[in-house]
Parts: C-alpha cells; structure tokens; sequence
C-alpha cells in the first residue's frame, strides 16, 4: 500500500512538474513577444508624443531626409504595397497550381520530387534569393526592356513571388489533401471528369486552408528584407511605373540602423510600427475571409 502510494505522490509530482515547465515556456514566449511590440511602439511613438512630429506628415509625406530632419514614408508605404500585390498576383496562382498538381494530378513519383524540390526550396536563405536575383533577374530587366537600372519594382515583385512559393504549395497541398475522398468519390459518379472534380469541387472544399497559405505568403512577403535591398534599388521615391527603383519599409529600416541616432532611430522604429499593423491588419482580414470559408 505504502509503495502505491509513494507511486501516485511520485505521479502527481511529475504532473505538476510537467505542467509548471509547459506553462513557463508558454509564458516565455507570451512574455517576449509583449516585451518586442512594446519596446517598439514605445520608441516609435516618442517622436509624435513628446517631441511634437506629426504623425500625418510621417504618414504622408513624401520625402525622406534625415538630415533635413524630413521623415516622409509614404514611398516606402507604396513600395512595399505594390511589391506585395505584385508578388500576390504571380506567386499565389502559380503555387496554388503547382500545389494541385502534386496533390491530384502528378504520378506519385514526379510529385514527390516536385514536392522535395518545394522543399529545398524554403530551406535557401533569403540573402541567396536577393544574389539570384541581382545576378539573373537585374540583368534580364535591363537587356529586356533596355533600362539603364535593372534595380526595380518589378525584380521585387519576381523575386519575392519567387519566395512565397514555397510557404503557399506546402500549405495549399496539405489542405487539398485533407478533402475527404467522398467529395471527389461523389463527383466522379455524377459523371464529372477528373479536372473538373479537382476545381469545381476539391479546390473549392480547400478554400479555408489555402487561404491560410495565402495569408503566410504576405507575412513572407511584406517582411522579407535582406532579397529585397539587393534588387529595390532602394530610391525613396513614389513609384509611377513597376520599373522604377523604390525603398520598401523593411529596406528602409535594414539600410539606416545600423548608424542611426536620436529622432532618426526613433523615425526608423516608428516605420517599424507601421510595418506592423500592416501585417497586423492583413493578417486580421484574411483570416476572417479564412474563417468564412471553412463555415
């Protein structure tokens, strides 16, 4: 009896070990993730509260000077608006495609090596991306549409739809995949062929997951920094044409950082909040398309 009991006390202890140990770790990352927003809203709001900046002409300015003590971001707004559009535009059709094919229309054998070669393909640093793209993408801009700069928005929009790619046929196939064989089991008995069955109905049953991809396609996309300083061009102007060089906002704050000081860092952190609610308030918006579709 003694033993049982000494067994169950033995039992419980290691519980409530188990259980404190998960709930630290769980805390840890809470915790961390409060003490990053903070610390960066906090140095990014001084500026417009105890230095008298104003946060419209932040917002909307349209000159960026640090020296001149001019702090505009709306071309670096645009910048990183239309690149991520851009990137959307070409990237989510290409990996939706790509993620129906593997998953219902490729013979087991090419879709696992399409499927490993996705694979390889997340694990490049991004660096290596924004090197392939100032060494094939630049050129081939430059002698395509005889440009003096290959440096533009639209090797942004190549090179980050390249990125995603990844992210979206990864997560858009597991989702296709998840469709119950009686969807596709059912439509294939009312007489449908098999391409019809695969986009009428099991893309369709899909639409929360990959909706899902495409929400963690933007978060790469609109964050992604180290590729794009390589190819931007990093002008902060308003672009008027997709083969304008440009200054996204995770340029501008990766460029300036490092010797910034006094209003300026404070200028970059406030960019840095703006980057945030955007991804905040995209994420926000998707996910609620996200949720619609799956009900």
């Amino acid at each position: 009896m003694l033993n049982v009991k000494r067994n169950n006390n033995n039992k419980y202890v290691i519980e409530n070990v188990s259980k404190a140990i998960f709930l630290v770790s769980a805390l840890i990352a809470v915790v961390s993730l409060l003490l990053i927003i903070g610390f960066v809203f906090y140095k990014g709001l001084t500026p417009f509260v105890s230095k008298g900046y104003s946060f419209s002409e932040f917002f909307f300015g349209t000159k960026w000077i640090p020296s001149s003590d001019k702090f505009g971001i709306l071309p670096m707004v645009l910048a990183s608006i239309f690149g991520t559009l851009g990137s959307l535009v070409l990237g989510v059709p290409i990996g939706i495609l790509t993620a129906v094919f593997i998953a219902e229309i490729a013979p087991k054998r090419i879709g696992k090596i399409i499927s490993g070669a996705v694979e390889l393909l997340a694990g490049i640093p991004s660096v290596l991306y924004g090197v392939f793209g100032l060494a094939v993408i630049v050129p081939w801009i430059m002698n395509t549409f005889n440009l003096p700069k290959g440096q533009s928005l639209l090797a942004i929009i190549i090179v980050l739809s390249i990125m995603m790619l990844p992210t979206i046929v990864t997560v858009s196939e597991t989702a296709i995949r998840a469709v119950p064989k009686s969807y596709k089991e059912g439509s294939l008995a009312l007489g449908a062929s098999h391409i019809e069955t695969t986009f009428k109905v099991v893309v369709p049953a899909a639409k929360s997951g990959i909706l899902a991809a495409v929400v963690l396609g933007i978060g790469r996309a609109i964050g992604e920094t180290m590729a794009i300083i390589l190819v931007a061009g990093n002008s902060p102007v308003i672009p008027t044409s997709i083969m304008d060089s440009v200054r996204p906002l995770t340029t501008n704050i990766a460029l300036e950082m490092g010797y910034a000081f006094g209003t300026h860092q404070e200028m970059l952190f406030a960019t840095g909040v703006i980057l945030f609610l955007f991804i905040l308030l995209l994420n926000l918006v998707l996910s609620k398309l996200s949720n619609k579709e799956g009900k």
